[in-house]
């Protein structure tokens, strides 16, 4: 039997349209037991603006909890409530997209939709004013939901015991991730940092919306529990990757910075080439470049050169970011290279790391001193 999870949202505006927040609450319907509560600021909208966005916000916590639940959606929003259950139609164009995004979060999954009184919805709306009030976000969530896979973990000290060194630089988590897929990707095109400059792909905008999800959870709940949420995103300056962390510092409210360091490795006249292409034109340097640390593609870069260049993104981080939780979203190269360098694997670490698009990895850095591996290639948050 599905588990049974009940959803009660609220939003309100000062205004109509003025100031506006969302507020929403999670309950196993059989236990009773309170899941999560979450208070969102919209900014300059209307009531039923903020309905709608609360939600959407209790319909993707709800689904974090379980994705396969059956679920009771309860709002004092007759409108929200007609609309989404079809017995209405939605003639306003913002709330037409909202409830579009709305049935994409529900599509194939079971959900009821009953209408309540104001009066027995107090505890989202308490949310929603708290919103305004405060003009920022919150998620809270009981400790004893917080679960992480970290049994051994200490958040100022290297964890290993076998680690000889005595840090005395603060601990700085860098989570990378790789851009989203873009056509390119797709069609297994070879894609560096001074080629094409393609833009996500529509699957791609998705692995982005899922690595932020993901990423959200940082610090609340889940595998990612134990760590410190992040309060920046850096980013490669290509298209792909600075779409990628955009809906990411999106969802975290985060701004974004970004590093030429961390663009692609540049691969030269290879460039939009398959690989049977590129060993098929170019076969002798191809084979030559294959585990090499000075050969470089024609009119591209080498491992040394590109090494080189993500000690002084990692760097440039550690300088500006020091004791933070950074986001990093770049390509799949310098990604390799950060858990690389912080394994001082050498060169075969570039070719023996598989680094999936919109995956996340973690590393954690004392400064130069120390560096510890969380994660590698994670992909559960893409389904």
């Amino acid at each position: 039997m599905s588990r049974q999870l009940l959803i009660e949202a609220d939003g309100g505006s000062r205004g109509n349209p003025g100031p506006s927040g969302s507020g929403a609450v999670v309950i196993d319907s059989q236990t009773g037991e309170l899941l999560a509560e979450i208070s969102k600021f919209i900014g300059l909208a209307t009531n039923n603006v903020a309905e709608y966005n609360a939600l959407i916000a209790g319909l993707e916590e709800c689904y974090r909890i379980d994705p396969d639940a059956e679920v009771l959606v309860r709002m004092d929003s007759k409108l929200v409530i007609e609309q989404m259950a079809g017995g209405w139609k939605i003639k306003h164009p913002d709330m037409q997209a909202l409830a579009i995004e709305a049935h994409r979060i529900i599509s194939g999954r079971s959900v009821t939709w009953q209408w309540i009184p104001r009066e027995q919805n107090s505890r989202a709306d308490a949310l929603a004013n708290k919103a305004m009030d405060q003009g920022s976000n919150e998620l809270l969530i009981p400790a004893h939901q917080v679960t992480s896979v970290a049994t051994e973990f200490n958040h100022d000290q290297p964890s290993s015991l076998r680690s000889p060194v005595v840090v005395g630089e603060p601990a700085t988590t860098l989570i990378l991730v790789r851009h989203g897929r873009t056509a390119l990707t797709e069609a297994r095109k070879i894609s560096g940092g001074m080629g094409e400059d393609p833009s996500l792909s529509v699957a791609g905008i998705n692995d982005a919306k899922a690595a932020a999800t993901a990423i959200s959870d940082i610090g609340r709940v889940g595998p990612f529990a134990h760590l410190s949420s992040p309060v920046v995103v850096v980013c490669s300056p290509m298209q792909r990757t600075r779409e990628t962390a955009t809906i990411i510092a999106n969802a975290i409210g985060a701004s974004v910075e970004v590093l030429e360091e961390l663009r692609e490795i540049a691969f030269g006249d290879w460039d939009g080439h398959t690989n049977d292409e590129v060993k098929a034109k170019w076969f002798e340097e191809f084979t030559a470049w294959q585990g090499s640390w000075e050969a470089s593609p024609p009119n591209g870069e080498s491992l040394a050169v590109f090494d080189d260049r993500v000690k002084r993104a990692k760097q440039v981080i550690l300088e500006k970011h020091s004791g933070a939780s950074v986001v990093v979203v770049a390509h799949v190269m310098p990604v390799r290279g950060f858990i690389a360098q912080a394994l001082e694997a050498g060169a075969p670490a570039y070719w023996r790391t598989q680094i999936s698009p919109a995956s996340i990895s973690i590393i954690r850095l004392w400064g130069q001193q120390e560096a510890e591996v969380q994660f590698v290639n994670f992909t559960q948050h893409l389904g």
